[in-house]
């Protein structure tokens, strides 16, 4: 028995796993809390860990625990305090925090050019390396407390037992903090000193400890439960992908959804990504450079739903997609703060104040920024899309109409993440079973005149 912890930026899953199938799964939601700045909500997501583990009959069974997280996150920490609990020199701050942005004219002059890192500079705190600018400046003390930096999936397989160590597919995702052509630290990371804080880098499948003795007790997991280095969710994902002996030879996107959406082509040519905004190359498992692009999907689309009066647990039909297809009801970039393809712009809604299906126009919009991701990418070959996304079938299918070259699938399973983290654990580079089911395109009439109505509305806002 195979047990991933998932800590997504909305939702926290624990999943019990055996022959790659999902035995048992739970979730709880994560928010940040209030403090001296947003921050992790540590205390309850340990809590409630725990708590779930112990309410669990397939725990005593678990022989292996791996950590996959979302990225932009990292624990400053006190390695010498015996209580783990309390090892924290400062609180993980919330990448979301625009606060951040009050030194973002000081941090763009120290930060490294493009052409070395291959990450993009981003609002808030979604550039590790500016997270740490802030707290440092801000509260040099304790920052200077902090013998150790641990990247958010490591931080919790520390917790539960784990040695100190870092990972690459983490360090690797918009950091500011690597370098993944050379494959080593940032001149940044390196001038700055933070190079030396990180614990020594392992693979995402090696073995770094077992459950302590305290966690056994609290949890029922066997002492003898092997902890596993974890991964940056996306790369999980895309992990499945990349080891099938078919795709191997040839370019292939994932597209892995939630709250972020975020594209990922491999083999790309990451040479070109720094002509295209919020596009930028992640590392993966192998410390290998992916090209890929973002936008804030599954933010995006619940804000255009709540925004326009609708449901967000109701997908369209395809009626109302037609219907506003034909009316060119839309709305344009951006409600996500800053990110993607079109950051900071603001939103046009050229639709009925409350039109009749909100979720059609979300879905059309959504449909349309991962068409406009791919081209961003110059993306070739078939489309696998992963996630919450897969819940609203008409989606994928308009994608697969509009990028009517290529062949889209979907996964027959929504816990890709999970699968591609648990496969860590007694790791092999050979293929995985992948479930897929060909996505048909959809038929819709007018789409091709919708998608250049869009275009036309996003230049607009642009002047």
């Amino acid at each position: 028995m195979k047990a991933v912890l998932d800590i997504g930026k909305t939702h926290i899953k624990l999943l019990f796993v055996s022959n790659q199938e999902q035995i048992a799964s739970f979730s709880c939601k994560n928010a940040p809390i209030a403090g001296q700045y947003p921050q992790a909500d540590v205390d309850n997501i340990w809590d409630w860990i725990v708590e779930t583990l112990k309410s669990c009959t397939h725990t005593k069974n678990v022989e292996g625990f791996v950590v996959t997280t979302h990225g932009a996150t990292a624990a400053l920490i006190d390695s010498n305090v015996t209580d783990k609990s309390k090892a924290l020199t400062l609180p993980i701050l919330d990448y979301e925090y625009q606060g951040i942005d009050e030194c973002a004219e000081q941090y763009k002059l120290q930060r490294p050019s493009f052409s070395e890192t291959y990450s993009p500079y981003l609002p808030a705190g979604l550039n590790l390396a500016k997270q740490f600018h802030w707290l440092q400046s801000q509260y040099p003390l304790q920052f200077s407390k902090a013998d150790t930096i641990l990247l958010y999936p490591q931080y919790w397989a520390w917790r539960l037992g784990a040695k100190l160590s870092s990972e690459v597919t983490s360090l690797g995702c918009h950091t500011d903090l690597w370098n993944p052509i050379d494959n080593m630290f940032s001149s940044l990371a390196i001038n700055k000193g933070w190079s030396n804080l990180f614990p020594p880098l392992k693979n995402a499948w090696d073995c770094i400890g077992e459950i302590s003795t305290d966690v056994s007790i609290q949890t029922t997991l066997p002492s003898t439960c092997k902890i596993y280095c974890g991964i940056h969710d996306s790369n999980a994902s895309f992990l499945r992908y990349l080891n099938n002996s078919k795709q191997h030879h040839e370019a292939f996107t994932v597209i892995s959804t939630g709250t972020w959406t975020i594209l990922m082509q491999s083999g790309g040519d990451v040479s070109s990504l720094h002509d295209k905004t919020d596009t930028l190359a992640n590392v993966d498992i192998n410390g290998n450079p992916v090209s890929c692009a973002r936008f804030m999907g599954g933010r995006e689309y619940e804000r255009i739903c709540t925004t326009l009066g609708g449901n967000i647990k109701m997908n369209p039909t395809e009626a109302d997609i037609q219907e506003a297809l034909s009316n060119f009801w839309l709305v344009t970039p951006d409600f996500s703060e800053g990110n993607g393809p079109f950051p900071g712009l603001k939103p046009l809604l050229l639709c009925p104040e409350k039109p009749k299906s909100p979720q059609a126009i979300a879905t059309l919009y959504c449909a349309l920024m991962i068409n406009q991701r791919l081209s961003d990418l110059n993306a070739e070959g078939p489309i696998y899309i992963e996630g919450a996304f897969l819940k609203n079938p008409l989606l994928c299918r308009l994608v697969a109409q509009m990028r009517h070259e290529q062949t889209v699938f979907a996964s027959l399973d929504n816990t890709g993440t999970v699968l591609g983290a648990s496969a860590l654990i007694n790791y092999s580079h050979q293929a995985q079973i992948l479930e897929l089911d060909k996505v048909e395109p959809s038929h819709f009439v007018g789409v091709d005149a919708y998608v250049e109505e869009w275009v036309r509305a996003i230049k607009s806002t642009q002047k």
